[in-house]
C-alpha cells in the first residue's frame, strides 16, 4: 500500500513538474520571438505642452485612418494622453532638459518602444486630404523629408522641413546618442530640430514637392496674411489652389488649421 501511495506521488510530482517545463518553455519561447516585425509601419506624432490639443492628434489620427490604406499603427508620444482616442497607442516621452520639437532627435534612436519597422512621422498642424500610401511606398528604407518651403521663395533652396518624414526605425541613433549626452549644446547650435537633422542626415531624400505643400505660401497667397488678435490669418476666405499630386497641407507658424475659416479646410481637417 506504502509503495502505492509513494508511486501516485512520484507520479503527481513528475507530472506538475512537466506542466511547470512546459510552462517556462512558452515563456521563455515568447520572449525569444520578435516583438516587432522588420516590415511593420508606424505613424507616428508628438505632443508636449499646452500648444495643441488632444483635438489635433485625434483629428491627425482620423485623417490618417482615411487616406492610408497601409497596415500601420498610430503612435503618439507626450507626457498627457488626456482626451486621446482609443485607437491610438500612447508612449511617453524620453527625460530630456528639453521640451516642444526638440524631442524629435529622439523619434531617430533605437530607444523607441518600436524597435523594427518603417516610421512616418506628422507634426500635429497638418491636413491629410489624399491618399498618403505613397509616403510609405516612396525610396523604402531611405530618410525622406519635405523639402523646406523656402523653396517657393528660391527654387535652389535645399534645407529640411520636418513636418514630415520617413525613417527606418533606429537608423541615425548614433546622432541621438550624441544629441541626448550633449543637449544645450544642440539647442544652441541649431534654430530648430531640422537644422539640426540637415546637419547630421546626408543620406536624405526630399519627397517630390507636390506632394507635401505649404498652405499658407503654396496652395494660398501668402500676401494675404495680417496679424489678428496678435496672430497671423488671412484676411479673406477663399478656396486653396489644388495641385493633382497634392495629399497633405502643413500649416506651419500661423494660422493653425484650428484659426483657419477656409471652407476647404473646415472640411478636411476632421
Amino acid at each position: 500500500m506504502e509503495q502505492i501511495v509513494q508511486s501516485t506521488k512520484q507520479w503527481t510530482e513528475t507530472k506538475e513538474q512537466r506542466k511547470a517545463r512546459k510552462a517556462q518553455k512558452n515563456v521563455q519561447s515568447s520572449k525569444t520571438l520578435p516583438q516587432e516585425s522588420a516590415d511593420k509601419n508606424y505613424v507616428v506624432c508628438l505632443k508636449w505642452g499646452n500648444k495643441y490639443s488632444s483635438e489635433y492628434v485625434n483629428k491627425l489620427y482620423s485623417m490618417v485612418q482615411r487616406h492610408c490604406t497601409i497596415p500601420h499603427e498610430f503612435v503618439c508620444f507626450t507626457e498627457n494622453s488626456k482626451g486621446l482616442l482609443n485607437g491610438i497607442r500612447v508612449e511617453p516621452l524620453p527625460l530630456l532638459p528639453t521640451q516642444g520639437w526638440w524631442f524629435k532627435p529622439y523619434i531617430l534612436s533605437n530607444e523607441l518602444p518600436m524597435q523594427k519597422g518603417t516610421l512616418l512621422f506628422f507634426d500635429l498642424d497638418v491636413v491629410i486630404f489624399k491618399n498618403i500610401d505613397n509616403l510609405f511606398t516612396y525610396k523604402p528604407h531611405k530618410f525622406c523629408i519635405i523639402r523646406d518651403f523656402n523653396r517657393s521663395i528660391r527654387k535652389s533652396w535645399d534645407r529640411m522641413n520636418s513636418s514630415v518624414f520617413r525613417t527606418p526605425i533606429g537608423k541615425y541613433n548614433t546622432y541621438y546618442q550624441d544629441f541626448k549626452n550633449n543637449v544645450k549644446l544642440h539647442t544652441s547650435k541649431n534654430r530648430g530640430d531640422q537644422d539640426w537633422m540637415f546637419r547630421h542626415i546626408r543620406d536624405h531624400e526630399f519627397w517630390p514637392d507636390d506632394w507635401i505643400q505649404s498652405y499658407k505660401w503654396e496652395m494660398r497667397d501668402r500676401n494675404k496674411l495680417k496679424l489678428v488678435n496678435g496672430k497671423r490669418n488671412f484676411i479673406d476666405v477663399a478656396d486653396p489652389i489644388l495641385k493633382h499630386d497634392t495629399n497633405v497641407a502643413v500649416f506651419h507658424g500661423d494660422p493653425n488649421p484650428a484659426d483657419c475659416k477656409d471652407p476647404w479646410v473646415v472640411d478636411k481637417w476632421k
